[in-house]
């Protein structure tokens, strides 16, 4: 999870998408808001990029980013009309789909969740965590997610778990604590802190889902499929620009977020790349932001076998592919 950031922050600011370069007027672009799922920082950098460069006008759309945060519900803001498209995950938009919300994933920026295990350099493996018993700080929102696939995979019970506070500070002091971390949030501050720790990707140890999805509503696709489209397209070239130079995306992304500063971006960026969360498993054949029918069907599994969805889940309504651009965006 990532650390949460000031307050002062409060609520979610936003950036216009205009840039001086403009090649049209304003009022000959679509009008795009896209929410995204926390406040800025480098895994959101593709679509800052694709903002900062004027792809989002080369491909006809007016964007305006707005900032998540702790108290922004991005899926209601996204089926109250508030947001076009909004930065989401599969099981939460599984989770959303089972309540009957009309959303539908159409695009995948990360082909890894950036979520991982923590520990101290002495601990080597996720089965010695399991095997020594060793304390494992998580946040509620853990237990809807990857806590059941590690007690399904691993075994691990309950009773080692302790309440996560978004503070690295048990972990610095106790040489035993294991605890989630966004890959270049948690890690990073326990670095800062003296400590370089071992970091287990859980998406390398097989936990399914995609990371910072694009959403929108079922209404959206039926009325302006074409600006859909459109957004992904940009987005995703957003991405392949951002990771050859990320100089105007990490501007605008401490623009918007004054607390992130440029070596904890550089940290993100790097992180990125040697994870391949946006370049690695298909998306190396298949482009930036492809998903396939096969590991949709993985991440209903997993969500079934937990008890997290039902086995009756059709996922025709959770996603569709028809929104992928024709022409992979290779890395």
């Amino acid at each position: 999870m990532k650390t949460k950031l000031s307050s002062v922050l409060g609520g979610s600011m936003m950036i216009a998408g205009l840039v001086a370069f403009s090649p049209v007027s304003a009022d000959e672009l679509d009008k795009v808001v896209f929410g995204t799922n926390w406040y800025a920082q480098a895994e959101h950098g593709g679509f800052y990029q694709a903002l900062a460069t004027g792809l989002y006008e080369e491909h006809g759309l007016d964007v305006e980013i707005r900032m998540g945060g702790p108290q922004v519900n991005g899926t209601q803001l996204l089926v109250t009309g508030r947001y076009d498209l909004l930065m989401g995950y599969p099981i939460g938009n599984i989770n959303a789909v089972e309540k009957g919300l009309p959303v539908m994933t159409v695009a995948a920026s990360m082909q890894g969740d950036p979520q991982s295990l923590v520990a101290h350099p002495h601990v080597e493996s996720i089965e010695q965590i399991k095997e020594e018993g060793l304390p494992i700080y998580l946040a509620t929102h853990a237990h809807s997610t990857f806590w059941p696939w590690l007690k399904a995979e691993y075994g691990f019970e309950d009773d080692v778990v302790h309440a996560y506070t978004f503070s690295v500070a048990p972990f610095l002091t106790d040489e035993n604590i294991v605890q989630q971390g966004y890959l270049s949030s948690e890690p990073f501050a326990i670095q800062k802190g003296g400590v370089k720790p071992n970091v287990f990707l859980l998406s390398d140890y097989g936990y399914p889902p995609y990371a910072t999805t694009i959403e929108t509503t079922t209404g959206m696709i039926e009325e302006k499929p074409d600006v859909v489209k459109r957004f992904v397209q940009a987005s995703m070239e957003g991405w392949q620009s951002y990771l050859e130079n990320p100089e105007p995306g990490n501007k605008l992304i401490m623009q918007e977020n004054p607390e992130m500063t440029p070596e904890q971006i550089a940290y993100g960026i790097e992180k990125m790349k040697e994870y391949e969360l946006v370049t690695g498993g298909d998306a190396g054949t298949l482009g930036i932001g492809v998903m396939t029918e096969e590991r949709w069907t993985k991440i209903k599994d997993f969500m079934v076998s937990a008890g997290l969805a039902s086995a009756d889940l059709d996922l025709s309504k959770v996603y569709t592919l028809d929104f992928l651009p024709d022409e992979p965006v290779l890395p």
